[in-house]
């Protein structure tokens, strides 16, 4: 049954709330394919906005 009361198995001190977001599998999934995602697509539309436009 889950901790409602944001406490350990001793009872002792509460679980720090970084630790239980990072505690979730499919938080850090969503953040490992996410954050390349968005960093390819930025790094992508960056590389296409800076090639020169060609004159004639």
């Amino acid at each position: 049954m889950a901790n409602t009361d944001n406490r350990n198995n001793q009872g002792e001190e509460p679980v720090p709330g970084m630790q239980q977001l990072l505690d979730n599998p499919f938080l850090l999934l969503a953040i490992g394919v996410l954050s390349p995602t968005v960093l390819y697509t930025l790094w992508g539309v960056v590389e296409i906005i800076s090639i020169p436009t060609v004159t004639q």
